[in-house]
């Protein structure tokens, strides 16, 4: 079996509002780099989600990693910060009018699986990930082909000005192939 090697980033940060930003541009980039596009903005939601979470929540400080990891045919992205607790939210349960408290709900709707861990005694990895286009592409051929009812224009005979008699040929006149 062939396998092809990872790729992989990490990015070291502070959690402020300004640095989230800055992360962002930084994913984008790689995806770019990648030749994913389109997962810019699903990916760009989860991660501003997760950073954001530790700007609100980490203790003792809001130092974190980022790391981006593009395996076969899943894009991994994953968030590790000092603080153990782990999350508490229920993303089943969130209300959709509440301000705040819906960040893991929303990770939840743009990411194909997403999950926590802890990261030995002090801190935690909150991750998730996207199928690649190839997965996605995989995945639509290993579905039967599907039969959709097309309805066919009626066609009709263009009517004809006058009546040909195909008894009698009509005379045309005469062409030279030579030219002079």
């Amino acid at each position: 079996m062939i396998s092809y090697p990872s790729r992989h980033c990490t990015v070291e940060l502070q959690a402020l509002p300004s640095r989230i930003g800055q992360v962002r541009r930084i994913l984008s980039a790689q995806l770019r780099y990648w030749h994913l596009d389109p997962l810019i903005d699903r990916a760009a939601l989860g991660l501003t989600e997760l950073l954001t979470n530790v700007h609100q929540h980490a203790e003792p400080d809001k130092m974190c990693t980022v790391e981006i990891e593009l395996l076969l045919d899943r894009l991994m992205i994953s968030v590790r910060d000092h603080d153990p607790r782990l999350p508490v939210a229920d993303v089943k349960d969130a209300d959709a009018l509440a301000t705040c408290g819906r960040g893991l709900a929303m990770v939840a709707a743009v990411s194909e699986s997403w999950g926590v861990r802890p990261d030995g005694d002090s801190g935690k990895v909150v991750w998730f990930t996207l199928p690649t286009p190839v997965a996605a592409a995989r995945a639509e051929a290993s579905r039967p082909p599907q039969r959709t009812a097309v309805e066919k224009p009626v066609r009709r005979f263009a009517e004809v000005g006058a009546r040909v008699d195909l008894r009698r040929p009509e005379h045309a006149p005469a062409r030279s192939a030579v030219v002079g």
